[in-house]
């Protein structure tokens, strides 16, 4: 597909070979665009340079790079790195890059893309970086959606570009059926594009029936790309710019491509003509009209874009006046090609060299925001696109069905139009966050975070991160029971609620876990819930507010530690008679149960809860002995002694 990159159609002069090939003739042929030719040429001049300049490594590995040859282009593009290293242009990284990705050398990729961005030192593409790897990645693990499969209308010719027209397909092919049967240009001698029209069976997506679609438009250059409104009455259309029947050239020797829009009236095209933004000095091409008619995306070389080849958009009137083209911008756009757009449902359907894919073009999905944005793209994963160019993804408005092409291994011909059914998504969302120490508010690693369902299936598990944060798949409108928990930590839950939106973020789901230490005291070798002296009123035993505040502790402690069980112990100081004291103290002692338990705690859990009286004062203070309030009121305390944890 490296032809259609350019959008333009190039005109070249074959060069004779009868005498030895040398570095001049490969640099004419490559000037000329004879690719095919000056690749073999160069090849047989690089065994006898031993230090090539380094426009000729870039030459050679791109004549092989566009006419598809990615393992001999890597050959040279990996020389070429070799003498430039960091120095490398843009384009040249992403031709490497590619080309290693073509062969499937991703570790490397990889590494050289990492190299590439730390020196652009541009975050943003860091991070869009960071999240198409991270959907890819998901992506590979996760049970494909589409099954594709290459279909029998394939020749040995370049075929691709499908598009509904009402019950059948249009779709572009360089097929041999005309009589134009000469070769198209050196670059990759094959006839030119021309529009058919086929059936299409409902039951396995197979085309059939070809024929040749507007006869009475089709010429002797290229026709390609086609695209209707809703009702078909109205075609927009890619083809070469011509006058007089005669192509017309730029300076470089270039015939451009433009749009041509017109009626269909019985199978004849009506009134043709071209689009405002046609351009001899650029290319428009590969259109695409909304469902309402409002939209027409299309793909251009036109100055001021983003990279070689960029997706545009005008708004269409009522009455049909286009607005002027507006670039979709740097989160669509790359330094490399964006082309084929298709948009349905909200959604832009795309392919690009110049985000992180499989390989050479690959499919995208970006949803259109209502602030007139988009979503950072999405890679469609495997096996709607692969190692090779794959590209011209149409599907129907129930998302069920489509196609798309590719020049992937197994094909046909050069280019082969491949029929996908599509399964519908399982809907998730993800739920992040942090886990902290609840006392000093820092973050936890290795906290286990576990999501359940209503039924206390398991629905993920993962771990905190060394800066305590997490992040999990969960089902779309579930509510999910969130539940961390370490070692040596008390537990901590939460539970969130999911929507229907697919790949919805949840962010900020936060926990706090205690450590055992920190709520507890050990007194002679005895460990005890660290708590303040449970007060209560003289001479009665109802548990007060600040009573109320100290046994918190002792339920939480219950609570996020489940194993636990405990003894209650309370005590008196030493005014009133002692068989008083003690009758008071063991009342209080229940009553701290009885508070406990209220609160959800087993009672099974306390093993007993007794009081002492003043048989076991902690300080001077004995019948007797005068003492200050607060020395007394060290007495009047009750211990929560932990039997088993």
């Amino acid at each position: 597909m490296k032809k259609l990159y350019i959008l333009s159609l190039v005109l070249s002069i074959t060069f004779s070979f009868a005498q030895k090939t040398n570095l001049k003739k490969a640099d004419a042929l490559f000037r000329n665009f004879s690719y095919t030719d000056a690749s073999k040429a160069y090849e047989e001049c690089l065994q006898n340079i031993k230090n090539p300049s380094a426009q000729t490594l870039k030459n050679a590995a791109d004549s092989y790079y566009f006419i598809s040859d990615a393992r001999n282009a890597l050959k040279w593009y990996r020389k070429l790195y070799e003498v430039q290293g960091n120095n490398l242009t843009d384009i040249y990284y992403l031709r490497y890059i590619q080309t290693m990705k073509a062969v499937m050398d991703y570790d490397e990729a990889d590494k050289i893309t990492k190299e590439y961005l730390d020196k652009k030192g541009d975050q943003k593409e860091i991070n869009r970086y960071v999240a198409q790897k991270k959907i890819l990645d998901s992506l590979a693990k996760a049970k494909p959606l589409y099954q594709v499969k290459n279909l029998d209308i394939n020749t040995s010719k370049s075929d691709f570009g499908t598009a509904f027209f009402q019950e059948k397909i249009v779709f572009t092919s360089a097929r041999d059926t005309t009589k134009f049967s000469e070769k198209l240009y050196t670059w990759n001698n094959q006839p030119f594009l021309n529009l058919y029209l086929s059936e299409r069976n409902p039951a396995d997506g197979s085309l059939f029936n070809e024929t040749l679609f507007l006869p009475n438009v089709m010429s002797k250059y290229h026709e390609a790309t086609a695209t209707f409104d809703a009702s078909g009455k109205t075609i927009y259309y890619t083809t070469n710019i011509v006058k007089k029947n005669k192509l017309v050239l730029d300076g470089n020797k270039i015939n451009n491509f433009q749009i041509i829009k017109g009626s269909l009236v019985d199978n004849k095209l009506e009134n043709p003509q071209g689009v405002f933004f046609n351009s001899e000095d650029y290319s428009v091409g590969h259109p695409c009209l909304s469902d309402d008619g409002q939209w027409l995306f299309f793909a251009s070389d036109m100055p001021g874009g983003f990279g070689e080849t960029d997706l545009y958009v005008v708004k269409i009137s009522d009455d049909g006046t286009m607005s002027s083209p507006l670039n979709l911008g740097p989160n669509i756009n790359t330094i490399g090609n964006d082309l084929f757009p298709f948009f349905r449902n909200g959604i832009l359907y795309f392919s690009s060299d110049g985000h992180y894919g499989l390989g050479d073009l690959d499919v995208y999905e970006s949803k259109f925001l209502p602030d007139g944005n988009f979503t950072v793209p999405r890679n469609l994963g495997a096996p709607i696109n692969s190692n090779k160019d794959d590209f011209a993804y149409i599907v129907d408005k129930t998302e069920s069905y489509g196609y798309i092409s590719s020049n992937r291994a197994g094909g046909k011909g050069d280019d082969d139009i491949y029929a996908f059914t599509k399964g519908k998504p399982v809907c998730n969302q993800n739920i992040s966050g942090m886990a902290v120490d609840r006392k000093t508010k820092l973050p936890l690693t290795d906290v286990t975070i576990m999501a359940y369902n209503s039924f206390k299936e398991v629905l993920g598990e993962t771990k905190t991160n060394y800066e305590g944060k997490y992040a999990i798949t969960v089902p779309c409108n579930k509510v999910v029971n969130m539940i961390a928990a370490k070692p040596n930590y008390s537990s901590d839950e939460r539970t969130v609620e999911t929507t229907k939106e697919n790949e919805r973020e949840i962010p900020n789901v936060n926990f706090e876990l205690s450590n055992y230490d920190d709520l507890v005291v050990k007194k002679k070798g005895v460990e005890m819930v660290d708590v303040k002296p449970i007060y209560f009123d003289y001479d009665k035993y109802d548990i007060t507010p600040l009573a109320v505040e100290e046994l918190t502790k002792v339920v939480f402690i219950m609570q996020k530690f489940p194993n636990i069980r405990i003894k209650i112990e309370s005590h008196t100081d030493s005014r009133g008679k002692d068989s008083y004291n003690l009758k008071l103290s063991d009342n209080r002692a229940k009553s701290t149960r009885d508070y406990i338990v209220s609160q959800g705690i087993d009672a099974s859990r306390i093993e007993s809860a007794i009081g002492y009286g003043e048989s076991r004062l902690i300080n001077k203070c004995k019948n007797g002995v005068k003492c200050t309030e607060e020395e007394h009121l060290l007495n009047r305390r009750s211990d929560f002694i932990i039997i088993q944890k």
